[in-house]
């Protein structure tokens, strides 16, 4: 469980925050989001964003992808990305690092492949073997900033 906190803000943003985000709440939307928005940086200090398809599972997002791909080529020289769902209402805003995973054991790979499914209707079902040889990346956050109401609950998550 991660520790909460308040995030800082300038004066006259949400100077008296009444309640909390709960955590749980964070992981359900992480858990059935369908787009998440990751921002990496280029070795030349501009960022990049991307849409990925992920899913959520026992505290880290993974997600796939070639190791061709600018995101990926990104990660190798600066593993710190932020992931943003789509909500700008109620916001989840997560910091962290990114690197490629190890191969999943079977177990694992069968978990990944039933949390993929969400995206079957888009057509993609991946195989529990198809990250045997890479492919397959995992993001840990540090912090979490949410809110569902900006001014009433901000919240900040930190992961140790």
């Amino acid at each position: 469980m991660p520790k909460i906190t308040r995030p800082k803000f300038p004066k006259g943003y949400a100077d008296n925050p009444l309640t909390e985000v709960p955590w749980e709440y964070v992981e359900e939307k992480l858990t059935n989001a369908k787009h998440y928005w990751m921002c990496s940086v280029r070795p030349s200090g501009r960022p990049h964003v991307v849409p990925r398809w992920a899913v959520y599972l026992d505290g880290k997002l993974y997600y796939d992808g070639s190791p061709e791909t600018r995101h990926a080529r990104n990660i190798v020289e600066n593993p710190n990305v932020t992931v943003n769902l789509e909500d700008g209402q109620k916001a989840i805003i997560l910091e962290g690092i990114t690197v490629p995973a190890p191969k999943p054991t079977p177990e694992f790979a069968q978990r990944l492949v039933a949390a993929f499914h969400k995206y079957a209707e888009d057509g993609y079902t991946p195989e529990a073997t198809q990250w045997d040889e890479g492919g397959l990346f995992v993001f840990t956050p540090r912090q979490c900033l949410a809110w569902t109401k900006f001014f009433e609950n901000p919240t900040k998550f930190i992961f140790d």
